[in-house]
């Protein structure tokens, strides 16, 4: 297998869904939520962006369809669990499950086909040109030409980050996180902030169900997600919930994704490529528990010799 520009094209191509997927669930599990919903919120992302960009006929209103149909979806994780207090892994699987069987069936409702909708007409997002890098040797063709949601999930990296770190509203969020009742006390609303994080999250992975749909292909398929937002969620976990470790985490699985699919282009059986990226998922998870394991049974550090027993006061007044 070769590797060239194509390559780390096609690494970033997949890189995207996973990463905007998971900076949203990085953002609730700041929050104290633990999103595991993201592949269904994604599914939902993908078909109403595709519908929304065939009945109007302009890609990016199909984009604005996906973000706020996906935000929507993700009001029913939210109120289940911050305002009912159901639990979130039960709601979640539930929330991925629905999307599945929604998204068929309005596939059938609304475009009268089943398995896979696509149409000569249907707009999708046309790449964009840096300006002065496309003309750069090897390093043009890789990062240049690609849809602007590309380009919009490595700013989100970065405004995230600084978000967390410096911004007030996103200390504040860490806050309600790690300690909702301090929080509590100092005039925080816990509910407000998880509230604004699981609606983030939703938008977040409305946009990654757009580039899925309208970037990387022009197409809704069923099911079409086909296991990313999973992938997403263990993003989250490799990269601690920290936007630049989500990244790292992100990007291994596009490269993953993108070895898979020449891999499947030099003749290997599509069933061995697609389970690349998820054998390098559970080959992840390996290494970051037994690592997490080793440090656990560290000892701190070198420890002080027994002093033993104090030794007894004098008695006061005794005659000597």
């Amino acid at each position: 297998m070769s590797v060239d520009s194509a390559l780390f094209h096609s690494a970033l191509l997949a890189l995207t869904p996973i990463l905007l997927a998971a900076l949203g669930g990085a953002i609730c599990e700041r929050a104290g939520v633990f999103n595991i919903g993201l592949e269904g919120m994604m599914l939902i992302g993908c078909f109403s962006a595709v519908a929304g960009s065939w009945f109007t006929g302009s890609a990016w209103l199909g984009v604005l369809f996906g973000a706020l149909a996906s935000a929507a979806y993700a009001m029913i994780l939210a109120v289940g669990t911050i305002t009912l207090r159901g639990d979130a892994v039960v709601l979640g699987v539930a929330l991925n499950l629905l999307a599945v069987g929604l998204t068929g069936f309005l596939l059938r409702t609304v475009f009268g086909v089943q398995g896979t909708f696509s149409d000569p007409a249907l707009a999708g997002l046309d790449g964009i040109g840096l300006p002065g890098l496309g003309a750069v040797p090897s390093l043009g063709p890789v990062l240049s030409g690609h849809s602007p949601l590309v380009y919009l999930s490595w700013a989100a990296v970065v405004v995230a980050a600084v978000f967390l770190a410096r911004h007030p509203w996103g200390l504040r969020l860490r806050g309600v996180g790690e300690a909702p009742d301090a929080a509590a006390t100092l005039g925080v609303s816990p509910a407000r902030y998880r509230y604004a994080a699981v609606l983030t999250s939703g938008l977040l992975c409305g946009l990654a169900g757009a580039q899925l749909a309208l970037g990387n292909v022009t197409l809704f398929s069923e099911n079409m997600t086909a296991g990313r937002g999973w992938i997403a969620v263990v993003a989250v976990m490799l990269g601690r919930a920290l936007p630049v470790g989500v990244l790292l985490a992100a990007l291994l699985f596009g490269v993953a994704e993108a070895v898979g699919f020449r891999l499947q282009g030099n003749g290997l059986p599509p069933q061995a490529t697609d389970a690349a990226p998820y054998v390098v998922t559970l080959a992840a998870l390996f290494l970051s528990t037994a690592r997490r394991g080793r440090r656990k049974r560290r000892p701190a550090g070198p420890t002080s010799p027994d002093p033993g027993p104090p030794a007894p006061e004098p008695l006061v007044g005794a005659s000597s």
